[in-house]
């Protein structure tokens, strides 16, 4: 990977940050953490199921994701099938360390 495009990712990411922080976060101040959890998960599901977004033909993101898994002559989305909610599987405590070898002279 030498780097290139990655600032495009970026760009995405911070308006998303951004508009959760100003439709949201700063309107609604929570006072905890499962109050923020809750607030901002059905932020979330408003932004991707019913938020038209300009930038995708007036249309939700969720709309344009199923018409691209649904459709096969659709090339323009990306099959996004993949469950990334695996935190229980990645170890939480330290890993052993490996034994190092002493270098022969």
């Amino acid at each position: 990977m030498d780097g290139r495009g990655r600032f495009l990712d970026n760009i995405f990411i911070e308006r998303l940050w951004r508009s959760l922080k100003h439709e949201d976060i700063y309107l609604k101040h929570y006072a905890d953490g499962r109050e923020a959890r809750a607030g901002i998960a059905s932020w979330i599901a408003f932004y991707n199921n019913g938020r038209a977004h300009q930038g995708l033909g007036y249309r939700t993101p969720m709309s344009v994701w199923r018409l691209g898994t649904t459709d096969p002559s659709s090339s323009g989305a990306v099959d996004m099938t993949l469950h990334l909610d695996n935190a229980d599987a990645l170890p939480t405590c330290p890993q052993p360390q490996q034994q190092q070898q002493p270098l022969a002279a």
